[in-house]
């Protein structure tokens, strides 16, 4: 037999390719001097929650964009009724909605004709719908016009924000596109970002207007003065836009030496101006930066060299910032802060400390129970197990993906789910060899009956971990993109890589029986048959107890949320001179009333919750600077270790995100369950799965567990987990069916759960020892996570034998008595009933 042939190469090739991808991330500096760019540069990032810094998300507001492109449309159009002599009343608009109405009806079709005239953009997009009855004319953006407003608008804002933030120096922030209407900012490093958010909320729309002279008939503006609220009546037409400010630099006043703001215009820009100036001697000219006069200098005689200055009672600083923001460009709509997360550099390195710490020793521990049960085939499982967790760091590396501390949860939760399918193919390879096969024919059986059941089990778990990436946000969704991933390299790795490796294996003794050791109390009981249903009334009856108990805890004493659903601001405060009364004190004096305070973590820390006001989309992240400066006046050396802030806006959509994900996990699951199995199987699968979740949120409940989005990411786990352990035992059932269809149904039930019994405790014990460190020793920045997955394995696995089944015995019970077949018939048996037709 040839153990190196081309299937062997290709896993080989696959396998180094990943490995290679991985190396650059356990290099040291020395070593990656001398190794190619391309290569080194093919790493893990590090995530904001492990090496520190910002994280700032900004919600762009289009509605005055929408509004002004009503307006325009309106006065185009008004401006052509009136060149061809049609009489019209006041018009009336209504967000994006405008109509007016015409002294004669008789008009109405030749103005519906002027209105559709000039009725496209340059891209071809039908800017408003045109309507018309008796004597009225409405038009109305199209949701398509809409659409590409406000694309615009956040394609223009990111550009904005990139020139705005590379002005300041900073090192590689990541800015991206969020949603609809959001800009993402993650910057490394910064640990407080009261500028960066002062800097990204100007708008910096700047105009230049002339002043308006008395009794002008050309319509005005009321507008207030940015430095003493003097009033100025401006010409609402505006003279020149500051988007032909080409440079801007701080300067310095050449009589007063007051600081100043020196601009250059582009060419347009320059000759506008020159002609502005040559035509209005001796008028004012107000300068308006989003909606205020910053100053209205008098023009004394013609500036046609395209450069001025900005006079405004500055400060060094406040005129450099206005430089910058005139050279970056103003921001086609404004952006509010709605969601703000800060984690400090020490509070990143006990990250990456206790990650790499839990993992390391979830591993270890996984590693050595299947080396004490399995012996030298554990060795193998765990050679697998090894290459797994290298190809998925590799696969991330190629990627360039973020690691953050729910990745590595991720990675840790792998370890232990990866094993499961070593475990079931050499229970399923030990079950042959004790019927007597031989070493290869029991091999060549263990793979064949274990490839569907880690088939079904691994696509069960990726719908529910595809709806966590759809639903979560960059954190989760690093969860997600980690767990798929893990689960798509142990199913290469335990299908082809064991294969290759169990081969080798036996080469010598092929013709042998095979012999494994194991437990042998699990060994009699998998043997003994035990009547496992025989408990189902009092199963159900006590799952039943147990899940209405936590739905009253839920009702009752409810779940401890998190800022990720409730809005508002978290902020770890780190302090050596005040108490809980101390800071409550503190706070109260300042007017923050509505903080709440606890102890958090090592001594001296507390964390500080200030609930989210109704409908305020900005005033949580200004509070953030007012609460640090009410600390920092009792105690100047209080750190802030970690800030969150989320907005009612973003906390409601993560709330019914995390609904809609759990809901269509469970559908998708129920659909592919019923194409696999049959209708009752997948109704079990669910029921249970229900039964299961109820019972985590209890446990939430109960425990006072903060419940955040790291929380919904371990019921979508454990959905996944449990659904994969039902998935086995039911392929037992299946099996046990197609073999002997006339078989009762409880002697199915029964020897299906005996014969994945020491599978199924030896799944949970491995995914148990690698999440255990973590829930141990991993903090706060995971508990939420770590512990209820504890809890719902165990649940999990429980539920699959006293739950699961007595369900999907009932359900075939009642099938049996209307007559239905337990099973559709299988592709085998549809052709045999084909054959047989004449």
């Amino acid at each position: 037999m040839r153990f190196f042939n081309t299937r062997a190469v290709i896993y080989l090739l696959l396998i180094l390719l990943g490995l290679c991808s991985a190396a650059p991330n356990f290099l040291n500096a020395k070593a990656q001097e001398n190794l190619p760019a391309w290569f080194t540069h093919n790493t893990l990032k590090l995530g904001l929650d492990l090496q520190g810094g910002s994280h700032l998300l900004m919600s762009a507001d289009t509605t005055p964009l929408i509004n002004g492109a009503v307006e325009r449309a309106a006065e185009q159009l008004l401006a052509q009724l009136r060149e061809n002599k049609i009489a019209y009343a006041k018009p009336q608009s209504d967000g994006t909605h405008w109509q007016l109405s015409l002294r004669n009806a008789a008009n109405l079709e030749k103005a519906k004709a002027l209105a559709t005239e000039h009725n496209r953009t340059a891209a071809g997009v039908r800017m408003f719908k045109v309507a018309g009855q008796e004597n009225t004319l409405s038009i109305t953006l199209t949701e398509e016009y809409i659409a590409q407003i406000r694309k615009d608008a956040l394609d223009r804002s990111l550009e904005v924000v990139r020139r705005r933030l590379n002005e300041t120096g900073l090192v590689e922030p990541s800015i991206s596109k969020q949603g609809d209407d959001g800009v993402l900012i993650q910057m490394p490093g910064v640990s407080d970002p009261a500028y960066i958010r002062q800097l990204l909320g100007t708008t910096a729309q700047m105009s230049f207007h002339w002043v308006a002279r008395p009794q002008s008939t050309i319509p005005t503006m009321t507008v207030l003065s940015s430095q003493d609220q003097q009033t100025y009546t401006l010409e609402k037409q505006i003279a020149m836009k500051g988007e032909h400010i080409s440079d801007a630099n701080l300067g310095f006043h050449q009589n007063t030496g007051e600081p100043v703001v020196t601009f250059a215009l582009d060419n347009v820009g320059a000759k506008l101006f020159g002609d502005m100036t040559r035509k209005n001697i001796g008028r004012a000219l107000a300068i308006v930066l989003d909606n205020e006069v910053i100053t209205a200098p008098i023009i004394q005689g013609v500036i046609g060299s395209g450069r001025g200055e900005i006079t405004g009672n500055f400060t060094s600083s406040e005129a450099s910032d206005l430089a910058l923001l005139l050279r970056a460009g103003a921001l086609p709509a404004p952006l509010a802060v709605v969601e703000e997360r800060t984690v400090g550099p020490d509070l990143g390195r006990d990250a990456i400390q206790m990650g790499l710490l839990t993992g390391v020793f979830g591993a270890a521990l996984v590693l050595l129970f299947m080396t004490a049960i399995y012996r030298g085939w554990g060795l193998i499982a765990c050679s697998s197990l090894t290459i797994n967790i290298g190809l998925i760091v590799g696969i991330l590396s190629l990627l360039n993906a973020t690691l953050t501390l729910p990745g590595i949860a991720g990675i840790i939760l792998t370890i232990g789910m990866a094993v499961d399918a070593n475990i079931l193919i050499n229970e399923r390879i030990r079950e042959e060899s004790a019927r007597g096969k031989r070493a290869m024919a029991a091999i060549n059986a263990g793979f064949d009956k274990a490839y569907a059941t880690i088939i079904d089990a691994n696509v069960t778990t990726l719908i529910a971990v595809s709806l966590l990436f759809m639903f979560g946000n960059g954190p989760v969704r690093g969860f997600a993109v980690t767990i798929a991933i893990g689960l798509v390299t142990s199913m290469f790795t335990s299908i082809a890589v064991t294969r290759a490796l169990i081969k080798w294996h036996i080469r010598k003794r092929q013709r042998d029986v095979l012999t494994f050791s194991g437990f042998a109390m699990l060994d009699r009981l998998s043997k003994r048959n035990t009547n496992f249903l025989g408990g189902r009334f009092m199963g159900l009856a006590l799952s039943t107890i147990l899940s209405l108990g936590s739905v009253a805890l839920f009702f009752g004493a409810g779940l401890n949320y998190g800022v990720d659903f409730t809005g508002g601001t978290l902020v770890n405060v780190k302090t050596e001179q005040l108490s809980v009364q101390g800071l409550r004190s503190n706070l109260l004096a300042h007017d923050f009333d509505r903080a709440s305070i606890q102890e958090f973590g090592e001594d001296k820390q507390f964390l500080v919750r200030l609930p989210a006001h109704s409908g305020d989309k900005q005033l949580s992240a200004n509070e953030i600077d007012s609460l640090k400066a009410a600390i920092l006046s009792e105690d100047p050396g209080a750190t802030f270790p970690r800030v969150d802030m989320v907005g009612p806006k973003i906390s409601g959509g993560f709330a019914d995100a995390s609904i809609l994900a759990l809901l269509l996990a469970a559908a998708g699951m129920l659909v592919y369950l019923w194409i696999r199995y049959e209708s009752h199987f997948a109704t079990a699968a669910i029921a249970t799965i229900g039964l299961d979740i109820t019972k985590t949120i209890g446990f939430f409940a109960l425990t006072g567990l903060e419940f955040n989005l790291t929380a919904v990411a371990a019921l979508l786990a454990l959905i996944g987990y449990s659904i994969n352990d039902k998935v086995v035992v039911f392929d037992r059932v299946r099996e046990g069916l197609r073999a002997d269809p006339n078989a009762p149904l409880l002697r199915i039930l029964n020897e299906s759960i005996s014969s994945t019994l020491t599978r199924t405790i030896f799944t949970s014990a491995t995914t148990i020892l690698a999440i255990l460190p973590m829930a141990v020793a991993g903090g706060d920045a995971v508990s939420s996570f770590a512990k209820p997955m504890l809890f719902g394995i165990i649940v999990g696995t429980s539920s699959s034998i006293f739950i699961a089944s007595p369900i999907l015995y009932f359900l075939g019970v009642w099938r049996e008595q209307k007559g239905l077949k337990q099973l559709r018939p299988s592709p085998e048996e549809l052709q045999e009933s084909l054959a047989l037709i004449p």
